[in-house]
């Protein structure tokens, strides 16, 4: 089971971004520890683990949430290929600085 020491320390911020994150849009919602738990299928102390940006958590189990949040849009478009800003300068990069016309 990963802990904190075993993922990069900006992988952990981001985690623990995350989870600040869904609990202040469980809150905003007006959603109690007990009842997002049970919307989620899991016990509140996984709801408190995963609000705390724990690695361990499942992705599964972050989805769930994402879902009875009405956030699950935003995590399928986590990694498109218009949002990768490194993918899209890598491909930047490749382009060939001209291009010459074939002699056929």
């Amino acid at each position: 089971m990963p802990n904190a020491n075993s993922i990069p320390l900006p992988a952990a911020r981001a985690l623990r971004k995350l989870g600040r994150e869904l609990a202040l849009a469980r809150r905003k919602r007006g959603i109690s520890t007990d009842d997002m738990a049970a919307r989620a299928f899991i016990s509140r102390t996984t709801l408190w683990r995963l609000e705390r940006g724990d690695p361990a958590i499942v992705l599964g189990t972050v989805a769930t949430v994402a879902f009875v949040l009405q956030l699950h849009d935003r995590l399928a478009n986590l990694a498109t290929p218009p949002s990768d800003a490194l993918a899209l300068s890598l491909d930047e990069r490749r382009l060939p600085q001209r291009i010459r016309k074939s002699r056929k």
